[in-house]
Order: C-alpha cells, then sequence, then structure tokens
C-alpha cells in the first residue's frame, strides 16, 4: 500500500450535508417551479450561492491532508493511523466543528488539534475530548483573548489598573467594547480556562503581567498550537 493510500485510509469521510444544504436543494427546487423563474433563474441561484458544505468540506480535506503529508515527510508513520482510534475520533469531530464554522483561525487550530493527536501530544483521552469541544463551543475572540493572557503584556507607562486595560490594548477590536469582552472573559473564566473572574479590579504591573491562564487553559493552547515533530 502506497502512502497516498494509506493516508486515505486514515482520514475518515467527513460528516453529510446539514440542514443548510437541505435548505439549499430546497430553495432551488421552489425556485425552478415559480412561472418565469426556472433554467437560467436556478442555474444562476447555483453559481452564486453554492453549497456552504462543500467549500468548507474540500477546503477542511485539503488542508489537513496537506498537514498530514508533511508531517509523514518528517517521519510520521500515516499507516499506524489507521488503526488510532483516539486520532478518528479527534478528526472526526474536528471536521464536524470546522463544517460548522467560516473561521479560517477556527479550522487552523482544529487542524493543529488533529495533528498533535496524530503525533501523540496530546493529554488523555478525556481531556482531548473536552477540549475539542471548548473549540467548537468558543469563537476566535475567545481564543485570542486566552493567548493574550497566558504571557500578558502590560502596556508602556501603566503601574496600575485593571485586566480590561490590557486587553484593550492587545486587541484594538475590543476597546470600547466592556459588555462584549466581559462576557467572553466570562465563558472563559466558567470553563475553566482562566483563573481570574473580573477583569476591572485595579492591581500593580505585576499583577497585571501575571499569568491568567489555568492548566487546562494552558493545555488548550497548546492542543491548538502547531505541532512540534522530532
Amino acid at each position: 500500500m502506497t502512502d497516498k493510500e494509506s493516508m486515505s485510509n486514515a482520514i475518515p469521510v467527513v460528516p453529510e450535508p446539514t440542514g443548510g444544504d437541505r435548505l439549499h436543494a430546497m430553495a432551488k427546487a421552489a425556485l425552478s417551479m415559480v412561472p418565469g423563474f426556472g433554467g437560467p433563474a436556478v442555474e444562476l441561484f447555483q453559481a452564486l450561492v453554492q453549497p456552504p458544505l462543500e467549500r468548507r468540506r474540500t477546503a477542511w480535506m485539503q488542508q489537513v491532508g496537506a498537514a498530514l503529508q508533511s508531517l509523514s515527510e518528517r517521519g510520521l508513520r500515516i499507516e499506524d493511523l489507521e488503526t488510532n482510534e483516539a486520532f478518528t475520533d479527534a478528526v472526526l469531530r474536528a471536521s464536524h466543528a470546522a463544517l460548522r464554522s467560516h473561521s479560517e483561525a477556527k479550522r487552523e487550530a482544529l487542524k493543529n488539534a488533529v495533528l498533535n493527536v496524530a503525533i501523540g501530544q496530546t493529554p488523555d483521552e478525556t481531556a482531548q475530548h473536552l477540549l475539542l469541544s471548548f473549540v467548537d463551543d468558543l469563537s476566535e475572540m475567545h481564543l485570542r483573548i486566552l493567548q493574550v493572557f497566558h504571557a500578558p503584556a502590560v502596556p508602556a507607562g501603566i503601574s496600575m489598573g485593571g485586566l480590561g486595560v490590557v486587553l484593550e490594548r492587545a486587541i484594538p477590536e475590543l476597546q470600547g467594547r466592556k459588555d462584549v469582552y466581559d462576557q467572553l472573559w466570562r465563558d472563559l473564566y466558567l470553563r475553566g480556562l482562566v483563573n481570574t473572574e473580573h477583569l476591572h479590579v485595579t492591581m500593580s504591573a505585576q499583577g497585571l503581567s501575571a499569568r491568567r491562564s489555568t492548566q487546562l487553559g494552558s493545555e488548550l493552547l497548546a492542543f491548538i498550537s502547531t505541532p512540534a515533530l522530532g
């Protein structure tokens, strides 16, 4: 069996079309029955509104396949993945999540998670399941905030203040959006990914620079980071 055949067998089939794609098909069928709006109009609809699942499926499979091929060239035994149940589970869960998200950053995180499982750089299976559910549930901005507070950088000239100041300087899109980032932070805290409940308690520069990601939060960041092989 060639490496390409082994890789094909190692990567499970991704999920079937979702409700959104069925709605697309129903809409196309409905348009074809409208007098004066068949034929070319339906084809125009088809050309302009391709099923989102198919675009994402193709991009995802190419992304993961290329990454696995790269790892195989650096020593990963692709054939071993065929019987690796943890890898199969990770690919299936990550594929479902990837096809539900338009975020390139989230798909990159999910791809890295799959690759880290492939090379065995992951926590136990229970933690792996939990971390994949976090990536699926959380937004790209959640993950960016977690990354900021894994190694906070105190803005120059600030000797005291709240963590909100650090956040707004690190992610300019959130400046003046306290109601939004407070909710994002609460989501992280309730999942046990950060160790501080509130962002607006005044503290010293030393306190502002202290790591706020928990062990679980740090494991999540490692899980979705580019894997290191050899």
